[in-house]
């Protein structure tokens, strides 16, 4: 990329790292990675008059924008400030100059992060109404007025909810193991296979558990929500998840929610369910992705639709309270007819909340390996509509929102929920308010510092075997993050 300098000849301030998110915003206007390696586009950043000034150029055409430099006492604050100002207004400005050269308008304008309720919410402590709020975000980053009114009734229902606060954690417990692997899948996870790998896993997240436990005693801090993902941890034989279970809630007791991941419902027995129950979980999930079985064979999943039905059965006859669905929009081989028979399925099924993802294509799936044919951006566009509308019919409301790399259509993934169904967890996951301590393989915590804006993170490894022989490590290095402590 040619990039412009100022008159030191220096590269411009806090940029230089932005070519990622340039080639970011590139992708939405369905251009090359490849047109950054030529001299089709350049720009220049000056600081005159109290302001930073960015001057985009290309294709014959030139956008410029500017914006006041931040300013705060301190000087870690305002570095912060100045970086990201800087930073967003070089986005904006390549924005708009790809959308005059372009014609394209993606449906969240100049938004490349995956959280735009971030944005929305700096937007209501600037003073404006929600209404405004909305406003704001449609001329500030030109995006679609129907996805405004989606982040405000996000917000809206996220207010309804236990505000965070600095005495609470949440805790992350991973079972990276499941039955299958999907196609799409990049998670930290492997196939159960013969299940050797179960016994010494469990020992090790045991322990770290229990050494977490201690972090949490020792900070002072409350149990906010727990959350039992993977991988699938109903992959484990029912005697290995009930030992799972009384762990948890020996280790972990009064959270204000807990969840357990039941994504396959091939996985589920009437012992699992009942297991749930008796150790007083609330909220499961039950994720068909999509009840068209052909898909199910194509990305890699070994159950049937007919499967997802017995299972919600045996979790209604369990008495769970509260099962979430997870769809997805995109998957290869489907168009709109096709997700039309999975949201009628969720009109039957009647979960208390879906969520309905946008696939993602990630590098290292096989989707994008094998280079499987995908629907398009446009029609990927309708079924998520039909997703909404589908929540709408089910009376939810969205509660939490994300967005993610290389999704089709530039498009989300929003979670929806009956009123007083909306998972604490993952809106504090995705808001990224509240500390988190995560236990067993790939999890990752986080504390939060609010009045820095910044967040610490401390990852487990991902690898079973490494984790196997380095939990104590990781729990070792959870205590000096929360702590400060050896």
């Amino acid at each position: 990329m040619a990039f412009m300098r100022t008159a030191q000849g220096d590269t411009p301030r806090y940029l230089d790292t932005i070519l990622l998110d340039l080639t970011h915003l590139t992708q939405l206007f369905r251009l090359p990675d490849s047109v950054w390696d030529t001299d089709r586009f350049s720009f220049d950043m000056l600081e005159e008059d109290g302001c930073y000034v960015c001057i985009f150029h290309g294709d014959g055409k030139e956008r410029r924008g500017m914006c006041p430099i931040p300013d705060a006492e301190d000087e870690r604050i305002r570095e912060l400030h100045r970086k990201r100002a800087c930073r967003r207004l070089c986005r904006q400005t390549c924005y708009e100059l790809l959308r005059e050269v372009t014609g394209v308008h993606p449906p969240w304008g100049s938004m490349t992060g995956i959280r735009p309720t971030h944005l929305f919410y700096e937007a209501l402590e600037k003073g404006l109404s929600m209404k405004d709020a909305g406003a704001e975000l449609v001329r500030s980053f030109d995006i679609l007025p129907d996805k405004a009114d989606l982040l405000r009734e996000t917000v809206e229902t996220q207010m309804l909810l236990p505000p965070p606060g600095d005495a609470w954690a949440d805790v992350y417990i991973g079972i990276p193991f499941c039955t299958t692997r999907c196609t799409y899948c990049s998670f930290s996870s492997g196939e159960l296979g013969d299940g050797h790998l179960v016994e010494p896993y469990l020992k090790a997240l045991f322990a770290e558990m229990r050494l977490g436990r201690e972090i949490l005693q020792d900070s002072g801090r409350k149990l906010r929500a727990l959350y039992v993902g993977g991988g699938t941890p109903t992959s484990l034989g029912e005697r290995d998840f009930r030992r799972l279970l009384d762990e948890v809630t020996d280790c972990f007791p009064g959270a204000m929610e807990y969840t357990v991941e039941a994504g396959r419902p091939d996985t589920l027995t009437m012992d699992k369910l009942r297991a749930i129950r008796e150790h007083g979980i609330r909220r499961i999930s039950i994720n068909p992705q999509t009840m068209n079985d052909r898909t199910l064979q194509v990305i890699g999943r070994a159950h049937t639709a007919a499967q997802v039905y017995e299972a919600y059965a045996m979790a209604r006859e369990a008495e769970i309270g509260h099962i979430n669905m997870d769809v997805i929009a995109g998957l290869p081989g489907e168009d709109l007819t096709a997700f039309q028979k999975t949201m009628e399925a969720a009109l039957e099924l009647k979960p208390e909340s879906l969520t309905v993802h946008t696939l993602a294509i990630k590098r290292t799936s096989r989707l994008q390996i094998e280079k499987w044919p995908l629907p398009d951006g446009e029609e990927t566009g309708k079924m998520v509509d039909l997703g909404r509308t589908t929540a709408r019919e089910l009376h939810m409301h969205p509660y939490y929102l994300y967005r993610q790399k290389y999704m089709a259509g530039n498009l989300e993934n929003v979670g929806y929920a009956l009123s007083g169904h909306a998972c604490q967890y993952n809106v504090d996951i995705m808001e990224e308010h509240t500390h988190i301590l995560a236990f067993g393989a790939g999890g990752i915590s986080k504390r939060v510092f609010p009045e820095e804006g910044h967040i610490e993170r401390q990852p487990n490894v991902s690898n079973i075997d490494v984790y196997l022989d380095r939990y104590q490590e990781m729990a070792q290095r959870k205590r000096e993050l929360f702590l400060g402590t050896t």
